[in-house]
């Protein structure tokens, strides 16, 4: 490849990280307008699931069927490693993140999600004896001091929703974070790009049974708004970010891909502020700049 196409595969690379980052990043802001029109959570996530199911299985047949590599049959135990990474990673950390957000900003919830790699850092430690740095332990205090900035802030003016939603979001986290570390061997086996597809295809099918099961169909009748931001939801902030990072990460790697992701948070913040009429002031902004530096820290510290 020529010195052109390589800063032409760059640019390209840098750019699909932005976006997908933004774009991931407007899943809350959206959540947080439908909740405006009456919806409850299990609904909403419901909707948005049923469009994003043909989305996620057509990503799974092209991992499958227009890959350039040979293509592993499904073996029983890979069929229980996704349905258990469905049901942690993409369901349950969905559907707790989504509760969450009824309780508290999407501002809080951006912040608290992206402790993501100090939980990954810590379950590592828990499960498999991995050592913890001095630097990572400092990089993981700067972190969550930030997150506890902006949660006692908003704690001291929502009381015991913040207590609520923040318990709900965090454990979104810990559940996704699960995901992460037992994905590994099915990632190497069957790539990434047919995982994610094949388990939120599963957490997709998850959250339809699960509307069934709870709800009456009556329930299906929602406001208008409900259903075109939900179709908004599925496919510029759940389908199309993943594609987007994961050519990303082909052209610029994963360590830059990740770094470029900090654009995340401050997004939602401006999203929040503009579009949602959060409060942004020097607590939220104190609180945001310790998390990001904390992760940042924890990223570059990793071996």
């Amino acid at each position: 490849m020529s010195a052109a196409a390589r800063s032409s595969s760059a640019r390209a690379g840098l750019l699909l990280a932005l976006a997908g980052s933004i774009a991931f990043s407007g899943k809350a802001i959206i959540v947080k307008l439908a909740y405006r029109h009456g919806v409850d959570a299990v609904t909403l996530i419901m909707y948005r699931m049923l469009f994003a199911l043909p989305l996620f299985l057509g990503l799974s047949w092209w991992a499958t069927y227009r890959s350039a590599g040979p293509v592993l049959p499904l073996t029983r135990r890979d069929w229980l490693g996704i349905l258990g990474l469905g049901f942690s990673g993409y369901y349950a950390a969905s559907l707790l993140d989504f509760w969450g957000l009824q309780y508290i900003s999407a501002s809080l919830e951006r912040l608290i999600l992206y402790l993501n790699p100090t939980l990954v850092l810590a379950l590592g430690w828990l499960l498999y004896r991995r050592p913890i740095r001095t630097r990572q332990y400092v990089a993981m205090a700067l972190s969550y001091g930030g997150m506890l900035l902006v949660f006692g802030h908003e704690l001291s003016f929502e009381g015991r929703a913040t207590l609520i939603g923040g318990g709900l979001v965090f454990a979104s986290a810990i559940s996704y974070a699960l995901y992460l570390v037992y994905s590994g061997e099915l990632v190497k086996r069957l790539g990434s790009l047919r995982l994610v597809g094949l388990a939120t295809s599963v957490a997709c099918l998850l959250c339809l049974l699960q509307f069934l099961l709870l709800r009456p169909l009556s329930a299906a009748i929602v406001a208008p708004e409900v259903i075109w931001l939900s179709l908004l939801n599925a496919v510029a902030c759940t389908a199309a970010p993943v594609i987007m990072v994961m050519m990303a990460i082909e052209r610029i790697g994963s360590g830059l891909t990740a770094q470029i992701g900090m654009v995340g948070p401050l997004s939602t913040i401006a999203m929040g502020v503009w579009l949602l009429g959060e409060p942004f002031d020097g607590w939220v902004l104190a609180g945001t700049a310790l998390v990001l530096s904390g992760v940042l820290w924890v990223t570059r510290a990793r071996p």
